[in-house]
């Protein structure tokens, strides 16, 4: 073969290959057109292997041809991948449309918890009356926990928070109270103290209707000079008006808690029948709602503070049981399971 006769074949080869790329219509058929004149085994390669036998004088021109011919082909390879990927696009579009004129689809919106809710109502109410929030470990001193709090170890009230232990002196907190220590001694003597500490607490209970092992609690604590049991009983009246109404009211019944004395339960006007009387409060009129007492002068003198002359109340509530009478739910365990029946009633907050 000599130089007329390769590019006259180039000439032919080149044509060939553009006419059949014009019949590409698909990725599988343009990669099979790349091989056949592009790929190692060629008829471009083919021809380049035939530079070889013609003279010195021809080689340099023939390589030069093949190398034009080449990079033709290459240019039409990158024109029309292009042009076929527009295309295959286009065609995609079509038949995958959308209709942007459809409305947009919503995404649920969230709600507050009913225990975060009932939470922050309580923060808000007690704020509103000059009180600081607080929190603690949940993971709790046996001392603070109980005989800093007038409970020794041999005290039967130590078997009504029966707790999880983790050590002999390490527990899950069985109350918020051991903050009532933690507080005073912090302020070392100093006064006034106010303060409420809301946190979840632990207890050795089954698990029923009201009852779980683990829940919320709700303490407050007021610690100066002149404080009654008068001003106990008017905190807690401004609270029951401002979570449950202005037509509550409250009432004390004498109890014991080792770590306030004198104690008292606290009831609740019931809210079902408005004090008449009725399957909810057990035809008393009343439900109870929390525990308080004035602060036991044991525990004032062990964190610092002198029993003759300061004095002070402290309450707790369990959240979940605000949360259960002020929402209507019958059952504690429908505030864990986290049904969206349930929870989606509750309007955002925040």
């Amino acid at each position: 073969m000599d130089l007329q006769m390769l590019t006259d074949a180039l000439k032919t080869l080149e044509q060939g290959a553009m006419n059949q790329l014009k019949q590409v219509q698909n990725e599988a058929e343009l990669e099979q057109w790349r091989v056949a004149y592009l790929g190692k085994k060629s008829a471009v390669s083919t021809l380049s292997r035939q530079v070889g036998s013609l003279g010195d004088s021809e080689r340099p021109l023939a390589g030069e041809r093949i190398n034009k011919t080449r990079q033709a082909l290459q240019e039409a390879l990158a024109t029309a991948k292009g042009t076929l990927e527009e295309s295959l696009l286009l065609r995609r579009l079509e038949t995958q449309r959308v209709d942007i004129t459809l409305p947009g689809r919503r995404h649920p919106r969230g709600a507050i918890h009913p225990i975060s809710r009932i939470i922050h109502e309580i923060e808000e109410v007690f704020l509103g009356m000059g009180y600081t929030i607080a929190e603690g470990p949940e993971v709790e001193l046996d001392a603070f926990n109980f005989e800093k709090l007038n409970i020794p170890k041999d005290h039967p009230a130590r078997d009504m928070q029966d707790t999880f232990y983790l050590t002999d002196n390490l527990l899950m907190r069985t109350h918020t109270s051991p903050m009532q220590v933690r507080t005073m001694e912090k302020m070392a003597g100093a006064s006034p103290v106010k303060v409420i500490v809301p946190g979840r607490v632990y207890r050795r209970d089954e698990d029923d209707a009201t009852h779980s092992h683990a829940f919320h609690q709700i303490e407050g604590l007021a610690v100066d000079k002149g404080i009654r049991m008068s001003d106990l009983k008017g905190t807690l009246e401004e609270f029951a008006v401002a979570v449950f109404g202005p037509q509550q009211a409250v009432r004390l019944r004498p109890s014991f808690f080792p770590f306030t004395e004198p104690s008292a339960e606290v009831d609740l006007r019931c809210i079902a029948c408005g004090g008449s009387g009725c399957r909810m409060c057990k035809e008393t009129g009343w439900i109870e709602i929390l525990g308080a007492g004035m602060v036991h002068p044991h525990v004032l003198d062990g964190v610092g503070y002198d029993s003759r002359i300061f004095s002070g109340f402290a309450f707790g509530m369990g959240v979940e049981r605000i949360a259960l009478l002020k929402y209507g739910i019958e059952d504690i365990r429908m505030l864990y399971q986290n049904d969206l029946r349930l929870l989606e009633q509750f309007e955002r907050i925040f």
